[in-house]
């Protein structure tokens, strides 16, 4: 409510940039709908895809506050619905509402706390299971339930963003998920990975 009436609320189509890296931090974003991809480029051009966000999310927060510059873009997904606050409005709604800055504060921890746990945990492991662990984190938080086949969950990515968001090489994501494919884990097509049977995923995250 309180970000409903001092932002205005705007939809972006997929594909659509709702904030570029390197741009100035004038707004914050509140997601109502839809989902989004946040990614970074390096200097030698490799795109990482360093998280999702959906419906209740907010995206643009710590350059806000700190005044820097964009860390990363975040990209439409699919049709997403927004309220659109400006830096300085933020900034004051924060001051004036301690309940909302402790909120944004945990939220930002619990990111920061997630980005950590996952760094270290797929580092330890080989390609296919940190895929496994991509996949897995994806269909808890963000995945789509499908009617059939039953309890199969679709995560809507394409092999190269699952290959920026699991570290390893857009082969070597085909090879794990065909090797999954044949197992009855998963199934792909164009944009998307379905996961067919979640205790089976799980599994493959340990080895």
């Amino acid at each position: 409510m309180l970000f409903r009436a001092a932002g205005r609320v705007r939809a972006w189509e997929r594909g659509e940039v709702l904030i570029r890296q390197g741009g100035r931090a004038d707004s914050v974003v509140l997601i109502i709908g839809g989902l989004t991809k946040i990614t970074a480029e390096s200097a030698n051009g490799y795109t990482s895809v360093l998280a999702l966000r959906g419906p209740g999310e907010l995206l643009g927060e710590m350059s806000c506050l700190d005044g820097s510059k964009r860390s990363a873009t975040v990209t439409a997904m699919d049709r997403v619905e927004g309220v659109v606050v400006g830096a300085e409005a933020f900034r004051r709604l924060l001051s004036e509402n301690g309940a909302l800055s402790v909120s944004v504060l945990c939220s930002v921890v619990a990111r920061l706390r997630h980005s950590d746990n996952s760094r270290a945990g797929y580092g330890a492991h080989p390609a296919k299971s940190r895929l496994a662990r991509v996949l897995l984190d994806l269909a808890g938080r963000y995945g789509v339930a499908l009617d059939t086949p039953a309890g199969a969950i679709a995560v809507n990515m394409n092999q190269q963003e699952l290959a920026g968001a699991t570290g390893i090489s857009r082969e070597s994501v085909v090879r794990c998920l065909r090797a999954m494919q044949h197992e009855g884990v998963v199934s792909t097509s164009r944009g998307r990975t379905v996961v067919l049977d979640i205790g089976k995923l799980r599994e493959q995250t340990d080895e």
